[in-house]
């Protein structure tokens, strides 16, 4: 009978498999890995854009059958792309609240959360003044991804002039003080 309580005794006091410094190590880990996939989703979107339309195609869609209004696949490129951005950055705040709102998360890791809050709410800011502004210079479609201290702009349209790729540059300078160096315009 007393060999039963000492083995009850000793199962209590193994330790537990993730103790509170593990945890916070995970969820630290799975917020910092989100982000990157977020990152990597703008890159997939962004970075392998092709800057060349095909010549062949005109006005890059179908016309519908009883409609003037042309349907193109460009229209569901943008909105494509808005959406996965969105989605993106609403996993990656999803992530960071979670660890704002962990109650075994230190400080320094609650304050560094909500640090990268605020710089995706300023980000998610400046993307859609910047979209606004490039609308209102009188593009059709326009999107905009911001990655640290890097843009990219996608906006609808076959070949640029040089005014209008230094009015881009200088929406994006205007909104977000990121160099024209660093901001990359592609058409689509």
């Amino acid at each position: 009978m007393q060999n039963q309580l000492e083995m009850k005794q000793e199962v209590i006091k193994e330790p537990r498999t993730f103790p509170k410094i593990g945890r916070r190590s995970i969820i630290i880990t799975c917020a910092v890995l989100l982000i990157a996939a977020a990152v990597v989703l703008n890159f997939v979107l962004f970075g392998n854009g092709d800057d060349t339309v095909d010549p062949s195609t005109p006005s890059g869609g179908e016309v519908a059958e009883n409609n003037d209004t042309p349907v193109s696949e460009e229209d569901g490129y943008f909105s494509a792309t808005q959406v996965s951005r969105q989605r993106a950055r609403d996993e990656a705040l999803e992530v960071l609240q979670s660890v704002v709102d962990n109650e075994s998360a230190d400080e320094a890791t609650k304050t560094q959360a909500l640090l990268e809050i605020a710089e995706l709410a300023k980000a998610m800011e400046a993307e859609a003044n910047i979209e606004t502004l490039i609308l209102a210079k009188g593009f059709e479609q326009c999107v905009a991804v911001i990655n640290g201290d890097t843009c990219s702009v996608v906006v609808n349209g076959t070949e640029l002039q040089e005014n209008q790729i230094s009015q881009i540059n200088e929406i994006v300078y205007e909104q977000t003080g990121i160099k024209p160096a660093n901001i990359r315009i592609v058409t689509k």
